[in-house]
């Protein structure tokens, strides 16, 4: 039986996007925020929100039980310094916490991740075993001779 660790992160999050492209709503303001202060404009992917929310789950089944605050901090990245000389560095800028609060509250409504008092969130047996039987979709999948050492 594969896991989430058998196969690439990218193709994983990539096929439970597609999984959740149908399971979860996006929200109507999500079209106009931006998913971290260090960004420009909003994002233009057509499906970012399935995609944020499979990689969210993926980091919560790897790191859980972990916090929103911390999970901001993955997400976020390097905002310039400095506008009018371009001199200052990169300074760091964590990810918009509301927008991954609002995706795993919604992936606790579908009972994919729950809640552990003081310690953050972490992934339910049903969260687990989606993205198990996922990644075995993914590996029957996979054309890649580089990972037929796992199949």
């Amino acid at each position: 039986m594969a896991t989430m660790y058998d196969v690439p992160a990218d193709d994983l999050i990539e096929a439970l996007a597609a999984d959740f492209e149908d399971r979860l709503d996006e929200p109507e303001w999500s079209e106009f925020t931006k998913s971290g202060v260090d960004r420009e404009l909003p994002p233009e992917q057509e499906d970012f929100w399935a995609t944020r929310a499979a990689s969210l789950l993926r980091k919560v089944a790897d790191r859980g039980p972990v916090g929103v605050e911390r999970l901001a901090t993955e997400y976020g990245g390097g905002k310039g310094g400095s506008n009018r000389y371009q001199v200052a560095p990169d300074k760091r800028a964590d990810g918009s916490r509301n927008m991954i609060r609002t995706i795993l509250q919604q992936l606790e409504e579908e009972d994919l991740v729950e809640t552990a008092e003081g310690e953050g969130r972490r992934i339910t047996a049903e969260g687990q075993s989606l993205l198990d039987e996922t990644a075995g979709d993914v590996l029957e999948d996979l054309d890649r001779p580089e990972l037929e050492r796992y199949a």
